[in-house]
């Protein structure tokens, strides 16, 4: 009855049963939560429920002549500075507190909702791209440099072993002094790192920041250039907004690796490859999406392959519309420019061919890269793939960690955590839902659309099965770029279409919710976690880097081969991981102490810091399963150990005179 009534009040489209499949699977999932405790269970069937019902009742209603409320022209004036003091102000709370602190982030939320309040609200006439889009930058530049300067040392965890690599490349003056390592076959991140070390004749980490620390803000500019080809300049000032503010994409702005650098390059692909979509392109267009596909393959492999899935989604927008099932061919050309499909075949083979080739010479493990993660896979289908085998984010089990919640924040944090991405995925499902009507598909929006899928299914669908080989963390930032322009897409579409009151709560709700819920999520303050006895931090204080030195002059720093099992040296995660990275001692002699609930670690040799009383670090149980715990400092280093090294807050203790 309601299906007759429906076709009775508009023709049935391609986008009305993408809507109604759509709410249909979401009530089917709905059920899911009953058998498998996962963030995105309980969550996503919503989000696309409340997406499609939205975009349902838009199609009902049809398109409104009600403009949307403006704010006056001298608050539009005033709001610019507003944001600049407050810049300012996060500038002079990390100088004077020495950290970025919760009242930090507080206001930085408040500043970023000012932000988004402009871009949504301000008037035409008073809309002044170039004024926001430095707005969006100096966010960017601000967020992420205070972070920079507050830290000693870098941040993250990756970053020291490329730190180490770079500085092996300084001296051998050569890409040799890495031809061990499988960053031989993509060394673009490294070589820009020493060579910008050695022109600016700054340390490495000075180096680093300046070069690939400056490029990633300065790289949101391309999400504006490419949403500018597809719709007006307000909505593409906002797609830049929404992910100058995304959590992952401020992560890789913290944690800088050639993740960074290959989503820099990403994000220049997806703009040449839209933009030979969207014009009468040159042979000049082509060649820098030729130009920029090479330099994500010479610079992360991982980059790589989600590159691959971007170009593969592209080819198969390509074969739909010159086949043509659907009748996508009618193109309104009010909303998209009618333009045939631009034949990628060539692309596609070259870009696959040459990832293979270098992935077959890039060494790992005593085996090509490539050789190694197919075995990787296989052996994850054949032991751990399977339905509901759930895989979280972080690699610990999201039913076990719900099992172990014991208080309320501990339940909520998951919400607060994803809670931005899914504000963006619901925009981003009304998008899709509004680029596949007939009359306003084309290649380039398609391409978004099943990359966007396609993505989607690596990082949510796949670990749900137990396979998380292609790690999901480092899709995410990549995913919100395609995200991120659909969903600007998509909410213009709503403002055109439904009531005058539901358009403007969505979007107040928008503005005031997103920017705090990314910059709350733990992948935005990996530094200072908000939450810091339930996220870890990334990031180390003088005391405990200058423990990591202590520690490699101690031990002289031996390698794999020198150590014997009892001469394992046992802290928590992730500091055990800056010893090893930085050659302190061997990554094979450093682990994860177990400490026992209630107990104590039974290890000769231990290193005990003040954090792991105070905040989240890893141990393993008795089980040998990674938690998030805090112990005393005897629970580490025993009364039958002596002290060879404390510096008030880092204590390395070793067997005593009487083990």
């Amino acid at each position: 009855m309601a299906f007759n009534t429906l076709s009775e009040l508009r023709p049935l489209r391609i986008d009305t049963v993408a809507a109604i499949v759509g709410l249909g699977l979401a009530l089917l999932m709905l059920p899911l939560r009953f058998f498998a405790s996962q963030i995105y269970l309980n969550t996503v069937p919503i989000v696309l429920g409340t997406a499609c019902l939205l975009y349902l009742i838009a199609l009902y209603q049809g398109e409104t002549e009600s403009e949307l409320p403006t704010l006056p022209s001298g608050v539009a004036m005033a709001l610019p500075s507003i944001v600049l003091v407050g810049l300012s102000a996060l500038v002079g709370l990390t100088v004077i507190q020495g950290q970025r602190t919760t009242v930090f982030f507080a206001l930085a939320s408040v500043v970023g909702s000012l932000v988004l309040g402009q871009i949504l609200f301000v008037h035409e006439r008073d809309l002044h791209p170039g004024l926001m889009l430095f707005q969006i930058l100096a966010f960017a530049f601000v967020f992420r440099f205070t972070a920079l300067y507050a830290t000693p040392g870098y941040i993250g965890i990756d970053i020291w072993t490329h730190a180490e690599l770079t500085q092996d490349i300084l001296e051998a003056q050569s890409v040799s002094g890495i031809d061990h390592d499988k960053h031989y076959a993509s060394p673009f991140y490294h070589l820009l790192a020493a060579s910008s070390s050695i022109l600016f004749d700054l340390p490495l980490r000075s180096a680093i920041y300046l070069s690939v620390g400056v490029v990633m803000p300065l790289s949101v500019l391309l999400v504006y250039a490419t949403t500018n080809l597809l719709t007006s300049t307000r909505w593409a000032i906002f797609a830049t907004a929404l992910f100058a503010f995304a959590s992952h994409v401020t992560q890789w702005g913290l944690h800088l690796i050639p993740t960074s650098l290959g989503l820099v390059f990403f994000l220049g692909m997806l703009y040449a490859l839209v933009r030979v979509m969207r014009i009468e392109y040159t042979l000049r267009d082509f060649a820098l999406l030729v130009l920029f596909s090479v330099a994500v393959i010479l610079t992360h492999q991982v980059s790589t392959f989600i590159m691959l899935v971007l170009l593969l989604s592209a080819f198969l927008a390509q074969l739909v519309f010159e086949i043509d099932p659907l009748g996508l061919t009618r193109v309104d050309t009010s909303v998209f420019r009618t333009k045939k499909p631009v034949n990628l075949i060539g692309l596609v083979v070259f870009n696959f061919g040459l990832t293979i080739f270098m992935w077959s010479l890039t060494p790992y493990r005593e085996q090509s890269f490539l050789a190694t993660v197919l075995g990787f896979f296989t052996e994850t289908l054949e032991e751990s793939a399977g339905f509901l085998n759930i895989a979280s984010d972080t690699g610990d089990d999201d039913a076990e960690a719900t099992e172990a919640a014991t208080t309320f924040l501990d339940q909520v944090l998951p919400y607060i955590d994803t809670l931005g991405f899914l504000f963006l995925l619901g925009a981003t499902f009304v998008g899709c839902l509004y680029v596949v009507h007939r009359r306003r598909a084309e290649q380039s929006v398609f391409t978004l659309l099943l990359a966007s899928a396609i993505m989607l299914v690596f990082v949510l669908l796949l670990p749900m099965f137990g396979i998380r080989n292609f790690i999901p963390t480092r899709w995410f930032a990549f995913l919100f770029a395609p995200m991120a322009i659909l969903a600007a897409i998509g909410l213009r579409m709503l403002v055109g279409s439904l009531d005058r009151r539901v358009v403007v709560s969505v979007l107040l709700v928008f503005a005031l919710v997103y920017p705090g819920a990314m910059i709350f999520a733990a992948e935005s303050n990996i530094d200072q976690p908000v939450f810091d006895e339930n996220h870890e931090q990334l990031a180390y204080n003088e005391a405990e880097l200058a423990a990591v030195d202590s520690i490699g002059e101690l031990t002289g720093a031996p390698n794999g081969s020198e150590i014997r099992e009892d001469q394992r040296l046992y802290t928590d995660h992730p500091y055990q991981t800056v010893i090893y990275r930085t050659g302190a001692y061997a990554e094979t002699g450093t682990q994860t102490a177990m400490v026992p609930d209630d107990g104590a670690a039974e290890h000769d040799y231990t290193v005990y810091r003040s954090a792991q009383s105070n905040a989240a670090t890893h141990f393993e149980d008795e089980n040998e399963d990674r938690r998030v715990t805090q112990i005393s400092e005897g629970q580490l280093c025993g009364p039958d150990q002596g002290t060879v090294y404390t510096n008030g807050d880092v204590t390395m203790c070793t067997p005593g005179p009487n083990s």
